[in-house]
């Protein structure tokens, strides 16, 4: 009852902005699109910050949003936010036939594979289908291979793709001699594809150990800037040994 209360108060506060603020008022879908976005990557830095004060804002920020793309829906006669709901539902029983049904399902893989081969029992024409075509590309790569990996199509072990890996590495290295530009370019790619293959293997999240070491990046970085600062020069006016001697210093002050 206190969870319906909530969301209820959240729908009569969202009629009441929409009939009564101009800017609300004025709101569409697609003047919405930028700020979501925006608001998942925010999200996204709360979760990588491991902010939960910060989290549980962002999540507002974020239902609200649904709530308002519902409300336009609805005056759209497109859809409601009971549509929404029961939509999510009856898909999360259709795809959960080891909890509502006689599918018996023991590990997480069977369960993953099982959520797959009912999506292409739902009218999608390749396993890979859902995956977003606007998804930055590091995100993007996650994505199609854990698709791939649900289906069986995976090495067996880490060793294996550390071995791929080197040998992607190999071949870039090898058309970097030759300065082929073209070729650099698929390769380089390659080498980052199997790199994001590696840490599935190894149980990182790719994107939030790359967004870590650029946090770390920019943190040490303006260390340098303040440290050069109190000595009276600029970065700009500092030899690379020089400021290769700040970062040193950045770092074991870090430990």
């Amino acid at each position: 009852m206190e969870n319906t209360s909530a969301f209820n108060r959240l729908l009569e506060i969202m009629d009441d902005l929409r009939e009564k603020c101009p800017w609300d008022r004025k709101q569409t879908i697609q003047t919405l699109r930028q700020q979501t976005i925006e608001e998942l990557y925010e999200l996204a830095d709360a979760i990588t910050e491991q902010d939960w004060k910060s989290i549980r804002e962002e999540l507002g920020d974020l239902l609200l949003h649904i709530v308002f793309y519902a409300k336009i829906g609805k005056e759209q006669q497109q859809f409601t936010i009971e549509d929404v709901i029961n939509g999510i539902c009856d898909k999360l029983i259709y795809r959960h036939p080891h909890i509502y049904g006689d599918v018996k399902a023991e590990t997480e893989e069977e369960v993953k594979q099982n959520w797959e081969k009912l999506k292409l029992k739902e009218g999608k024409s390749s396993v890979l289908s859902g995956v977003p075509v606007s998804l930055p590309a590091l995100v993007k790569a996650m994505r199609l291979q854990s698709k791939a990996q649900k289906v069986g199509f995976e090495w067996d072990n880490a060793e294996q793709v550390w071995d791929k890996l080197k040998e992607e590495m190999d071949e870039l290295h090898e058309v970097v001699q030759l300065g082929q530009p073209d070729r650099i370019e698929d390769e380089f790619g390659d080498v980052m594809f199997s790199l994001v293959n590696y840490s599935r293997f190894l149980k990182v999240d790719a994107e939030n150990a790359l967004e870590r070491t650029n946090k770390k990046f920019i943190r040490r970085f303006q260390q340098m800037e303040q440290m050069a600062v109190a000595q009276g020069k600029a970065l700009d006016e500092m030899s690379l040994t020089e400021m290769d001697a700040l970062w040193n210093e950045v770092k074991k002050s870090e430990k």
